[in-house]
């Protein structure tokens, strides 16, 4: 718990809450590491749940409320309480989630029908040969809801005493959870772009995608536009040097979105990481050979002015540029990703690729970090693109492997489902001359209408929208700086359940709040 001095009691709420989400150093790589962890081993554990209700009950939870229920407490609250009562503890909770993960596989394992037990290695060489909807990679929408999840508890909760200091966004140097939140949603928008999402044999005119895109970055526009007239009017505490006076993410997320599709107009979208690579060097070598670092963290004159448009916002306006490299390296993992895989064993082999790749790019992190520039979200320079394109690669890599936990389980018990898991199908028939379309085995399809994760990913942007618009309620009506502890677990659930009720809603009616 923090202590303030008399002296900034007297502080107007707007300069206390500054100070206090300001001056920050961040924390270090293996904590961040072991947080992002949590996630999987949730959803994994949710998942091995919804198995033995099947193999008690014989039939999967068809109550929606009992769902919602099961979703929020296994996926969202974990994560919660990990940001704040129980961070000082953090290192011991993915090793506690595992081992009541291996209880339930164990419990599961015991008490499968006799008639269905196999000798275990059949099983294993079964679920290689297992065959997986090509068309469908659960993984991909998992890790953009889970970081929208994220985000939205973390931009609340840091205005709590009971949310860390080290989580949120640092100064200038560091690597904060806040901070690898940011370059983690750039990473998620590009693996669902429209150049990723584009088939390979349909040719398109070049320009096409980017006249798509500067139509459907509007509502970013508009969003940023309003986030900025409100924050003024009110005079809602900002953090100045995270993106300037007038920026914000919206507006660095919608210029990303626009360049890049410039960018992949010009040159092939198989050949993105390249262009990537060179953007984010170039950057770095300017910044390191010219006086742009300088201007990005002391203004023109040396004294942090902010006076004209560019010293105003010289930190949104240039990290433009790493953000932009975090774009187009995605865009090859999200093109990667799409190339068809119908078997678990070529998946396997995938999993091992990404590890692999971010286990280089973590190398190169430590390389870079000693030897160029330390990890910078304020200036987005190489260091912090290798950080945020290798931990995103591993964020993602553990929701496959917990995708192929859950398909192993399943062949354990026949006609057992979860949703937003993999489809196990039917291999396609080899004998004609093209191959037919696999045949969906299981239920999986029938209880996409009862899973939170399938409807926050229908109105994701609704999703952030109206968390900003709570937490920007919830600082107005609320002293969150002096909040006790059960107070502050009591407001973040509430802020979240009720988000997360809204989707639910929405998406069992079917709506999509989607206008472009």
């Amino acid at each position: 718990m923090f202590v303030f001095s008399e002296g900034e009691r007297r502080m107007s709420q707007k300069h206390l809450k500054e100070a206090f989400i300001s001056n920050l150093n961040g924390t270090s790589l293996v904590e961040i590491s072991l947080g992002l962890s949590l996630a999987p081993l949730c959803l994994l554990c949710r998942g091995l749940l919804l198995i033995l209700y099947y193999l008690h009950y014989g039939k999967p939870l068809s109550s929606r409320r009992y769902s919602l229920l099961l979703d929020f407490l296994m996926l969202v609250s974990p994560l919660l309480f990990s940001c704040t009562v129980l961070s000082p503890v953090i290192f011991f909770m993915p090793t506690t989630i595992a081992a009541f993960c291996a209880g339930i596989f164990s419990k599961i394992y015991s008490q499968r029908k006799h008639k269905t037990r196999v000798p275990f290695r059949q099983i294993v060489q079964d679920f290689q040969k297992t065959y997986l909807d090509p068309e469908y990679i659960p993984a991909i929408t998992v890790f953009r809801v889970y970081v929208n999840v994220l985000t939205s508890i973390s931009i609340l909760a840091v205005d709590f005493p009971q949310y860390p200091r080290r989580y949120a966004k640092t100064e200038t140097y560091g690597t904060g959870v806040m901070d690898l939140g940011v370059g983690a949603f750039i990473f998620g928008n590009a693996l669902v772009c429209p150049e990723v999402r584009q088939k390979s044999h349909v040719t398109q005119p070049k320009f096409s995608n980017l006249a798509r895109q500067f139509f459907s970055i509007w509502p970013l526009i508009v969003l940023g536009i309003g986030r900025l007239l409100s924050v003024k009017s009110i005079e809602y505490h900002e953090h100045t040097s995270e993106y300037g006076v007038h920026w914000n993410f919206f507006f660095t997320l919608a210029f990303v979105r626009l360049a890049a599709s410039l960018l992949l107009a010009v040159f092939p979208k198989n050949k993105s990481w390249i262009v990537a690579i060179n953007l984010a060097v170039l950057y770095q070598l300017i910044l390191n050979t010219t006086s742009l670092k300088m201007f990005i963290l002391h203004g023109s004159n040396g004294r942090d002015t902010r006076v004209g448009f560019l010293n105003a916002n010289r930190e949104g306006l240039l990290s433009l540029f790493g953000y932009l490299a975090i774009y187009m390296v995605s865009v090859q993992v999200g093109l990667c990703l799409q190339k068809r895989r119908s078997s678990v064993k070529g998946w396997i082999e995938a999993v091992c690729f990404l590890l692999l790749t971010a286990l280089v790019l973590f190398v190169f992190l430590h390389v870079s970090q000693a030897y160029v520039d330390p990890v910078s979200r304020r200036m987005a320079n190489l260091s912090y693109c290798v950080w945020v394109v290798a931990h995103c690669l591993t964020f993602f890599t553990c929701f496959v492997v917990t995708d192929l936990v859950l398909v192993f389980t399943k062949l354990l018990v026949k006609g057992s489902s979860v949703p937003c898991c993999w489809h196990v199908v039917k291999p396609p028939n080899t004998s004609t001359e093209h191959e037919t379309k696999a045949v969906l085995m299981g239920r999986d399809g029938k209880l996409s209408h009862i899973c939170l994760i399938s409807a926050i990913n229908k109105n994701q942007l609704l999703f952030f929208l109206l968390a900003n618009i709570m937490t920007g309620t919830a600082n107005i009506l609320i002293d969150t700086i002096h909040s006790k502890t059960a107070f502050t677990l009591c407001i973040l659930h509430l802020y979240m359940f009720f988000n997360c009720l809204i989707m639910y809603i929405l998406h069992a009616k079917n709506i999509v709040l989607k206008f472009w």
